[in-house]
Order: C-alpha cells, then structure tokens, then sequence
C-alpha cells in the first residue's frame, strides 16, 4: 500500500499543470512592427507594419463598429471620419479596441458579430487622415459609447505597455485603467476643440 502511494505521489509530481492560452492577443500579426509610447495629442498608439499585415482580435469579443466606406476629407477634417476604414470590438473585458486607418476589412466582419482573439478584423492601411502618411494601424482603448462619441472611441488609455506585454505573449489587461479614466473624465467627457 505504501508502495502504491509513493508511486502515486511520484506520478503527481511529475504531471506539469496545464496553462490556459493567453487572453489578449497583439493586434499585428505575421509583420514587423514598431509603435511609439504615445501619440501625437491623445492616448492611442500608431503600430506602423506595411499595407496589407493583418489587424486581428486582440480579445474575444463582439463587433461593435465597422466603417469600410473612407469619406474623410481634408478640407473640413470632421474627427467622426478621421480614422478611415475602422473596426471596433467589445472585448469580453468590456473595453472597447479600436483599430482604423484599414485598407480593407473582410465582408464577414459586421456589428454584433462574435470574434475570437486572433481573428483578422482587417488589413493595414492609410486611409482617412492617415492618407499619404505610412501605412500604420492607429489602435485605441477606451469604454464603450455611442458610435457619435468619435473623441473616446479613437482612444482613453496609452495602449504602450499592454501592447508590450501582449508582444511578449503575457496577459495584461487594461479594464481597471479604463474604468478608472471613465470615472475620472465621465462617460462622456467634452468633445475637444478642432
């Protein structure tokens, strides 16, 4: 019996627990990439890849929002059509990722639909006030808000350090930063000036 239960201790300590995948993805895949800490006047990040690289779920998730048509225009520069071709997802954290400046995104890809972490949202590109610039994927996170509410869907919180973290395959998650931003600014803080 005390043989049986050595070899059964052994054979336990042996086994090597099971890790579940990683939640969050980044949201490159298949390209070399390089981003900044920070953006020009919000918190957003600028992931340059070349035209074409796969934007993807960085969370499992639902579709919020997809713009395919670019209507940007320079001469009036309206922030609602400023990111192009964009998709935005609700992560199953609740924070909303927002990818734009897309060259193309796939037909499947509608509101309401389902997404796994990994899943092409898009192809990188230039469009909206990206246009003429290098290819990049302007990439925001921030809280959920009416699709109107262009000034907080482009991005709340430095996307820097998550999407670190989620280069080197570890879980870092930006849900407490956000609530903490949403509480501090409002659900809906003023629309900036032009």
């Amino acid at each position: 019996m005390i043989k049986k239960l050595a070899i059964a201790l052994l054979l336990l300590t042996q086994i090597t627990p099971a890790h579940a995948a990683p939640i969050y993805q980044f949201p490159v895949t298949g390209c070399e990439v390089n981003f900044a800490r920070a953006h020009h006047d919000y918190a957003a990040s600028d992931i340059l890849a070349k035209a074409g690289c796969k934007f993807v779920a960085p969370i499992d998730g639902v579709i919020d929002e997809v713009s395919r048509v670019d209507t940007w225009s320079g001469k009036v520069n309206l922030g609602i059509t400023r990111g192009g071709r964009s998709v935005s997802l609700i992560g199953s954290d609740g924070v909303r990722y927002y990818g734009s400046h897309l060259r193309s995104i796939p037909s499947n890809i509608v509101p309401g639909l389902a997404v796994k972490a990994g899943q092409t949202l898009g192809s990188i590109g230039s469009s909206g006030s990206a246009r003429g610039t290098a290819p990049h994927l302007h990439f925001g996170i921030s809280w959920p808000t009416a699709a109107d509410i262009w000034w907080v869907r482009r991005g709340e919180v430095l996307p820097w350090k998550y999407l670190n973290a989620w280069k080197e395959g570890k879980d870092l998650s930006p849900a407490k930063e956000v609530n903490a931003r949403k509480l501090k600014v409002g659900e809906i803080p003023p629309e900036p000036k032009k």
